[in-house]
């Protein structure tokens, strides 16, 4: 069998790594071994934190709602319930845009919910 040696695919890999782990702070970009960990875990929290954005967003579109809901005498969790036995079939996305940008709009739909 030949000796196969792998200098180029060696520093292909190394150099690869290292600038993906651009910006990282002391050792982490420097180090091979340390910035595939870095890199390794970066990419565990990307994934996570890309999931964990969903439920932020939704949890901010609830308090805008709540908020322009409660200068109408009203509460975001009697108002979605009454919404939904009414079935209107906008989103929580769409009613915190209209709640933040036009009130007035909004003031129409939670009074037709009301």
């Amino acid at each position: 069998m030949s000796r196969v040696k792998k200098a180029v695919n060696a520093m292909k890999n190394r150099r690869s790594v290292l600038k993906a782990a651009k910006g990282f702070r002391f050792r982490r970009s420097t180090t091979e071994r340390a910035a595939n960990d870095a890199l390794m875990h970066a990419g565990v929290y990307a994934f996570a934190h890309r999931r964990d954005k969903k439920g932020e967003f939704r949890r901010l579109w609830n308090v805008k709602i709540n908020a322009a809901l409660r200068p109408l005498g009203l509460t975001y969790s009697k108002w979605i319930g009454a919404a939904k036995k009414q079935g209107i079939a906008l989103d929580r996305k769409s009613l915190a845009h209209l709640a933040e940008f036009k009130p007035e709009t909004f003031a129409k739909v939670a009074r037709m919910v009301k």
